[in-house]
């Protein structure tokens, strides 16, 4: 596959069988792999992809952040993530891709599903170990969503959506496990309003006061906020943030260093050389030419 282009795929064209759901997919992991052999090349998602792990080997790279394939991992990605990944011998688990709007006629809080940590859009937060004594229960409710999914019954999606938000919190138990306090509701509603806000702004936005003027609160407060709740600062949260996307720029091939340099609003393409260099560790130049 050409690097000059990243696939961004949507449901309906990874489907394995039609006619085929808009909305949700669920699959074992080797037919997934069998039926969509070039989805191990880079590739983004316009939904929701859930992966399961419960046998193999390899690596799975998420936003360039590499983890080693294990059995018990659950991989949560959101739209517009890039991922690929590397197996050795045969992989088995389940795959689950889904709308971003499957939810929300369901739910009376259309931001319920994004307050999972594990859908934070940060690759390091999207994967979860699960322990041993706690696989079986989550292959229980795959195996209940494949059922569902084949069957012709009334309410089957309703269903899947009940099983699906039972993993959900299932897997969000598991992962808040171990954690020495727990924060307050509103701090996770301050942490996810500020990394939509970055989300948003962070081509035009770049100082932590610009995002603490949008949430009415002092720089001071939202830099300790965020060390408190992430080990970041603001300032670090926004600029990971650029510097993930300009590693995914430098996968096109077809966008020149200076391009990238001009979407990202850097004054000029040698302030925006020092910068990767600074916090990347090598020249745009030589991230793209190892990635290639």
């Amino acid at each position: 596959m050409s690097k000059a282009h990243i696939p961004t795929y949507d449901i309906c064209s990874l489907a394995m069988e039609k006619p085929a759901s808009e909305d949700i997919l669920v699959a074992r992991f080797s037919d997934y792999l069998a039926a969509h052999p070039d989805i191990r090349f880079p590739h983004r998602h316009s939904f929701y992809h859930l992966a399961f792990f419960t046998g193999g080997a390899g690596s799975h790279t998420i936003d360039f952040e590499r983890f080693p394939v294990k059995a018990g991992q659950l991989y949560f990605m959101i739209p517009g993530q890039v991922h690929s990944w590397f197996f050795e011998g045969k992989t088995e688990g389940y795959v689950v891709n889904v709308s971003a709007g499957f939810f929300t006629a369901f739910l009376q809080d259309a931001e319920y599903v994004e307050r999972f940590p594990f859908f934070s859009g940060v690759s390091t937060e999207g994967v979860v170990q699960l322990p041993r004594q706690g696989i079986a229960a989550i292959v229980a409710l795959f195996e209940k969503m494949l059922e569902e999914q084949r069957s012709a019954e009334f309410y089957n999606h309703d269903m899947m959506r009940l099983l699906m938000l039972e993993m959900f919190i299932q897997v969000s138990r598991v992962a808040s496990k171990g954690k020495t306090r727990q924060n307050p509701p509103h701090s996770y509603v301050l942490l996810r309003n500020f990394r939509k806000l970055v989300e948003q702004h962070y081509m035009q936005l770049r100082l932590p006061k610009d995002y603490a003027a949008l949430l009415y609160v002092t720089p001071n407060y939202l830099n300790a906020f965020c060390r408190d709740m992430l080990g970041k600062s603001a300032g670090e949260i926004i600029r990971d943030r650029i510097l993930l996307e300009a590693k995914r720029l430098l996968i096109n091939a077809d966008m020149s260093i200076s391009a990238i340099a001009y979407q990202l609003s850097f004054a000029d393409n040698s302030y925006f050389t020092k910068f990767f260099k600074k916090y990347a560790g090598v020249t745009p130049e030589e991230f793209r030419k190892n990635i290639s």
